[in-house]
Order: C-alpha cells, then sequence, then structure tokens
C-alpha cells in the first residue's frame, strides 16, 4: 500500500509534528498501573505457564542474598512539574488540555526561544454519565492572550515561557483556552514528539483506514511515503507523519480530521481485550521509555483514576469536533500585515463548545440536538441571583421561575447597585447554566465574565438589570 519517493529534502523544510492524544496518556498509565501490580504478581507466584505471558522476557523479580524478593521500587508521579492542579474529587466534569509544540521549532538550527504550539486539543469527561468529548483547536486562531494582548493561540506557551510567567507556558496556553471556551481547565499534558512514535510501535502500530491518496513525510530525509487509499497498519512514524501532513486542500482542518482518526484508532488499539495481557508484559519498557516523554500536573494516582475512566466510556458516547471554516472562524490577516490568522466567530464557538459538553442525558434523541434546560438542570450549579433594580422582590420572583425550569440551588440576594443590564458571572465552569442563563435574560456579551474561582460560594453569580426587569418571561 505505500511507495517510497526518494526525494531530497530541503535542509531548512520545518517538520510539523506534536500530535498528543489523551488515550496516549490513558494507555501509558495503565500500563504503568500493570506493570505495578505485575510487580506484586511476580513475586508471589510463578507465572512461567500461564497463557498470554510467553512474550514476557524476564517475570522472576530479583532475589537478595537471603532468598528473599526484593521489593518493587515505586513508581514515580508523572507530573508535579507544572501549575498546581485543582483537586479531582472523581466524579466532576474533568477537562485536560492536550498540546503538541512545534518540531520545526526545535529543530531549526537558528531558533530563538521557547518553541510555539502545534498542536491543541482539549478534551473533556464526564464521569457521572460516561461521556466524553475533544475540540480541535487551529494554531492560527486570533485571540486574547492573557496579559500579551491579541496573537496567534500558538504562541501562548511559547510567550509563558519565554516571560517566565507563573505555570509557565502551560499554564498561560490553558488560561488562554479557558478564555476562549469559558471552561475550565483541570489539568495540561504535553507528550514529545517522539515519545508518540514509540509508543505507536510499541503498541504494534495501529489500523488507519486512509480515505484517499496522501502524501506523508516521516522525520528523515529521503522518505517521503506515498499511502493510498484503503485500511493498512501505520507504525510510529508514518503515524506521525500521517496525523501532521498538512499537504492536502483544507490543510490544518484536514489535518484535525486525521489526527481524531488517529486517536480512535489508538484508543480501539489499547481498549482491545485481546491485546491487555500483551500490554501488560510490555508495561515496563514502556514506562521506562516514555514517562520521561510525559509532562503533566496530573498525579500518578490521578492518572491511574481517569485511565479506568477513560476505558470504562463506549465510543458511541464520544463527541468529536473541531473549530473550523466556514462557521466558526473569518480568513484575515492579523494587524501589522504578516500573518494569515483566523478570526473567531463565539457564537458559533460556544455552540460547538456546548455539543461537545453535552452529556447522554441531555440529548433528545429524535432530534439529535442538545436540550439547554436540561443540560442546565444536570450541571446542578450553585446560582446567586443579585437584585440590581428598583423592582422590589425581582429576585425572589426569578428564584421560583428558575426554579420551575429545573434549578435546585438558588440563593438571592441584593446587589447594592443599580443595572441597566443584566450581568453574569461564571465562578467555577458552567457552560450549560451559563449558556441557558444568557439565553433567557438575553444578556449582552459584555456583560458575560468568567473568573476562575475554585473556592467561590457560588458557581455563577447573575445580577439583574432594568432589561430584566421590564422585559421577562415570567408570569
Amino acid at each position: 500500500m505505500r511507495t517510497n519517493q526518494q526525494k531530497k529534502k530541503n535542509s531548512s523544510i520545518w517538520l510539523r509534528g506534536g500530535l498528543v492524544v489523551v488515550f496516549i496518556l490513558a494507555a501509558i498509565w495503565l500500563a504503568s498501573f500493570a506493570f505495578k501490580q505485575a510487580q506484586k504478581f511476580f513475586v508471589s507466584y510463578d507465572v512461567t505457564n500461564l497463557p498470554g505471558l510467553a512474550i514476557l522476557s524476564s517475570p522472576t523479580p530479583a532475589i537478595n542474598e537471603q532468598g528473599t524478593p526484593i521489593p518493587a521500587t515505586p513508581i514515580p508521579a508523572l507530573g508535579l512539574d507544572g501549575p498546581t492542579p485543582q483537586p479531582w474529587d472523581g466524579a466532576s466534569r474533568i477537562n485536560v488540555l492536550v498540546m503538541g509544540l512545534d518540531y520545526g521549532d526545535w529543530a531549526s538550527a537558528d531558533r530563538e526561544g521557547p518553541p510555539k504550539t502545534d498542536t491543541m486539543i482539549l478534551f473533556t469527561v464526564d464521569p457521572l454519565t460516561k461521556t466524553a468529548g475533544w475540540i480541535h483547536i487551529p494554531r492560527d486562531l486570533w485571540v486574547n492572550i492573557p496579559g500579551f494582548d491579541y496573537g496567534r493561540i500558538n504562541t501562548a506557551y511559547m510567550l509563558g515561557e519565554a516571560y517566565k510567567v507563573p505555570g509557565g507556558g502551560p499554564d498561560l496556553a490553558s488560561q488562554t483556552v479557558e478564555q476562549l471556551l469559558g471552561v475550565p481547565i483541570n489539568y495540561y499534558a504535553q507528550i514529545d514528539f517522539f515519545a508518540f512514535e514509540k509508543f505507536i510501535d510499541r503498541i504494534d502500530g495501529v489500523l488507519i483506514n486512509v480515505p484517499y491518496e496522501i502524501k506523508i513525510d516521516p522525520i528523515g530525509k529521503y522518505n517521503t511515503i506515498t499511502l493510498q487509499p484503503g485500511e493498512q497498519r501505520l507504525y510510529g512514524s508514518e503515524a506521525l507523519a500521517y496525523a501532521r501532513a498538512r499537504n492536502t486542500e483544507g490543510v490544518d482542518f484536514d489535518r484535525s480530521q486525521r489526527q481524531m482518526q488517529v486517536i480512535m484508532a489508538i484508543r480501539k488499539r489499547v481498549l482491545k481485550p485481546s491485546f491487555f495481557p500483551v500490554l501488560l508484559t510490555r508495561a515496563p519498557d514502556l514506562y521506562t521509555e516514555l514517562a520521561s516523554g510525559i509532562h503533566t500536573n496530573m498525579t500518578f494516582d490521578e492518572a491511574i483514576k481517569f485511565a479506568w475512566l477513560a476505558r470504562e466510556i463506549p465510543e458511541e458516547n464520544i463527541r468529536k469536533g473541531a473549530i473550523a471554516p466556514p462557521n466558526m472562524v473569518t480568513f484575515a490577516v492579523s494587524p501589522d500585515g504578516d500573518q494569515k490568522i483566523l478570526v473567531p466567530v463565539p457564537d458559533q464557538i460556544r455552540q460547538l463548545r456546548d455539543e461537545i459538553f453535552a452529556s447522554a442525558v441531555a440529548i433528545s434523541p429524535s432530534a439529535g440536538q442538545a436540550d439547554p434546560a436540561a443540560m442546565m438542570k444536570e450541571e446542578a450549579a450553585r446560582i446567586q441571583v443579585l437584585n440590581g433594580t428598583a423592582t422590589e422582590g425581582l429576585a425572589g420572583k426569578t428564584q421560583e421561575y428558575l426554579a420551575g425550569r429545573g434549578a435546585s440551588n438558588v440563593t438571592v440576594g441584593n446587589a447594592g447597585e443599580l443595572l441597566t443590564n443584566s450581568r453574569i458571572i461564571d465562578y467555577t465552569g458552567n457552560p450549560y447554566t451559563r449558556r441557558y442563563l444568557v439565553d433567557l435574560m438575553l444578556i449582552p456579551d459584555n456583560n458575560i465574565f468568567y473568573e476562575n474561582n475554585p473556592s467561590s460560594e457560588f458557581d455563577v453569580v447573575v445580577v439583574l438589570g432594568a432589561d430584566w426587569a421590564s422585559n421577562n418571561p415570567m408570569p
């Protein structure tokens, strides 16, 4: 299915890469867990005759001079090299920003300063409904980078590293995505370029159904490969090159589709029941080779919990999306005229976000659309309604109205100021509740605020203005 094109490469060409996927993390963490369990298992039992473990190279534990097994060395934490994450209780929705750095920045001899990100994907998992999803974020998206004015979103990591902001590049990139999508990011993960290739090789490649003929460029010279249409097994360098290829008509947007395709192929391979014994036997090598290539603020204990959760989510409960034209971005040129950029269309991007974050119970099977009221009710946010008008009792009446629509945790109070337009502040990341209230109360965009404060007494605060007092649907 492959034909090599012996073609000399320009030595200055930038090798694009950095595909990073959360299922790789889950698989490695599962392998680490399997390794830890295997160490205990090997100490107590003779496993040389167990079926499925014949390829294990050294199942016998080390023995000291007294003939006693030497305790296994504890596996170290994978994270703790970045900003401190918010504690995960194992039940709340968890969002992970997965990043890959631009390999061209690393490879370029004249590179100065930290690299940019080449790939950004936000993954979300809801443990209660066993649903998950991800949003692919294009690197040329023109956004406000906190503390640095507007720029391409792929420069947020670089700026965070170069200017040594608290938490570095990962934290600034996370803040930028939080501001763009209006959801909190609990963790970040970054996988090295070569760790991805090694991982794919260790799981004996992935099956990819290539939809059309495409040329790919694995790292190195004179090795262009042409993939023909059809299902075929791709190994590390080929899978990475396939995922990062940008030579098709849709450029980055086609690439996001290929990345999603590779992600699902990895998931299918890793979670295949017959493959788990093999994964178990390869766990020591996987951990040794790949742990150093993972950079995350998720601890090992959190990683194990998250990995087991990921394997419980059926494929039909995983939603996939990308910020892409024609509706979510417009093509433009930066104000200085030097860069081609993608200008986001906020309303359309928020709609995509809500569709990806919607859980199974908030979807109408007949219409296939998210039910805003059901999504708000399921989120169960703690809402405070403050009266910012001269209309006495408006907050209490609004509380009763929202309770009748499923909002079960609403308290009231006075704002202490009079407002013309209502405003909303989301402190803990509640996209369903925020979207529902914004649409219900017709709150203007400039009065929608997101302030990350996990210790806030309330999740969402709504301050009622004269606009709501004079025009509302309440009986």
